[in-house]
């Protein structure tokens, strides 16, 4: 065992200690099959614990018990403020078991522990809580109805915003606790029940998680957690009796959750991928742009679907600028996310990693250079290099395609031609970012990129009351902010009073 190991605070080692089960009608149960898979550490490729495989039979079991639970369960009785305390307690037990949840997380996706339990536990704690003032805030509207049909008439007519009822969802392998907190929060504020299935990479923190709705009192069956493939994502996406599907990851399989949803009409929302562009003009301050543009796309290892992966640079400070970028990104510590010390952690998996270098070698392959890295580092792990890639053209996989991983495309723009058309041609339209000391600059700029969230001197922007989706195939909906619409739906009411 290395001395980083033997920091692992004792609730991770136990809970490590055994086979992890499913979250069902709020018992921990095996799966149905009595099937698991194992749960990998990719900074080694070793095996961390087996997890209770899921499937079609424990989807259908989820179902049932979380509509149980919207029907006839108490759940459904509790007024708004007790599911507002509830789902804030949820957030302060999030921030009271930070450390673990952030030695987890880094044992299962690879990221930094530090960062781990600053950002992806921190603020996921932060949604739980921001989540549970809104419920409290569900209102309805009066109308007054013309009805010029009925002459003389008079009637009392008003809205109520509803829960959907049972709700699914999927989060991904990128950010697994923190997309948990976004979906399941806001769902649970709104009233409905949920089902969730996490990425089969990185299930851990979310089973976690899940302990601790039964502790801070939440009724059985009012969350159910079904580890499992894709095999269980479809099921969940096609099944009958969910009322609506949540899915965050890639846009190729987003379509396919889309499809699935098809037989019984349910409502959807999807997160989807990105290609984002990160624009510096010339008068940026490059004290902040620098290490700001290597951020955004070295944040989460480049494993992140907002990166600003498509960097445009002012033509007359280009080869300065992305030559700065470079270095910068060159000085990066690469290790596994245990170590305080480590700024860039492994990828989430094999497959992830012959995904970036299969990348890289047809980006060079057709003409494109690197100022830094371009290689796999190392030989244990799934480790890549960040890499600064110049001499692209628009039709090159490497500038039209989503990476997933630490890489970086740059291109030169002139300022009489302009940057809009070139950073928003894309199929994806996630996130921007802007780089620029001239406030009007920056205004007009922002208004005419076609992306859901655009930061400027600054990335990765986020706030739990901004909404955060995409424009175009990056997606349908918003979050966090702008959640609590993907949870609700309007019920008119019209009295005839005489």
């Amino acid at each position: 065992m290395t001395t980083i190991e033997h920091q692992l605070h004792p609730e991770v080692r136990k809970f490590l200690a055994g086979p992890r089960p499913l979250l069902i009608d709020g018992e921990w149960v095996p799966a149905a099959s009595g099937k698991t898979f194992p749960t990998f550490d990719p900074a080694s490729g070793e095996v961390l614990v087996q997890v209770a495989h899921g499937e079609a039979e424990d989807i259908a079991r989820a179902v049932r018990a979380a509509r149980r639970a919207f029907e006839s369960g108490p759940w459904g009785r509790l007024k708004p403020n007790q599911r507002e305390q509830l789902l804030w307690r949820v957030g302060d037990l999030i921030t009271e078991r930070a450390e673990v949840f952030g030695q987890l997380e880094s044992l299962d996706n690879g990221k930094s522990a530090v960062i781990a339990q600053i950002v992806d536990a921190g603020w996921a704690g932060d949604i739980f809580r921001y989540s549970a003032g809104w419920a409290t805030k569900i209102t309805g509207t009066t109308v007054q109805p013309a009805m010029p049909f009925a002459p003389g008439a008079d009637f009392h007519a008003y809205t109520l915003r509803e829960p959907l009822g049972v709700v699914g969802q999927i989060t991904p392998w990128n950010f697994p606790l923190l997309m948990a907190a976004m979906k399941i929060a806001p769902a649970l504020a709104a009233g409905n029940t949920v089902i969730l299935k996490p990425a089969e990479e990185t299930p851990l923190t979310t089973l976690l998680l899940g302990e601790l709705f039964a502790e801070a009192g939440f009724p059985p069956g009012v969350v159910n957690i079904v580890p499992g493939f894709g095999d269980a994502g479809a099921v969940l996406a096609a099944h009958p009796d969910v009322d609506k599907i949540a899915f965050t990851g890639s846009t190729e399989v987003g379509k396919k959750v889309l499809a699935a949803a098809g037989g019984n009409l349910k409502k959807v929302s999807l997160e989807l991928g990105g290609k984002s562009p990160n624009i510096v003009f010339a008068d940026a301050d490059w004290e902040i742009a620098v290490p700001g543009s290597v951020d955004a796309v070295l944040f989460n290892h480049g494993q992140s679907c907002v990166a600003g992966t498509r960097l445009f640079v002012e033509d007359t400070i280009f080869d300065d600028f992305t030559a700065a970028v470079a270095e910068a990104a060159a000085q990066v510590q690469i290790g596994p996310g245990l170590d305080p010390a480590t700024q860039l952690g492994p990828l989430i998996s094999q497959d992830q990693l012959d995904r970036v270098t299969g990348y890289l070698a047809q980006g060079l392959s057709d003409g494109s250079r690197a100022l830094t890295g371009g290689r796999r580092h190392g030989d244990t792990g799934y480790f890549v290099e960040p890499t600064v890639l110049v001499d692209v053209r628009p039709e090159m996989s490497v500038v039209r395609e989503e990476i997933f991983g630490p890489v970086v495309v740059a291109s030169p723009f002139d300022a009489e031609t302009g940057v809009i058309a070139d950073a928003n041609d894309s199929i994806y339209g996630l996130a921007a970012g802007i780089w620029t000391g001239d406030l009007s600059k920056a205004h007009l700029t922002a208004r005419a990129l076609r992306a859901g969230s655009v930061w400027v001197n600054q990335y990765n922007g986020f706030d739990s009351a901004l909404p955060f989706g995409g424009y175009k195939q990056s997606g349908w909906g918003r979050e966090l902010g702008g959640a609590l619409d993907l949870y609700l739906q309007t019920k008119a009411v019209n009295i005839k009073l005489r």
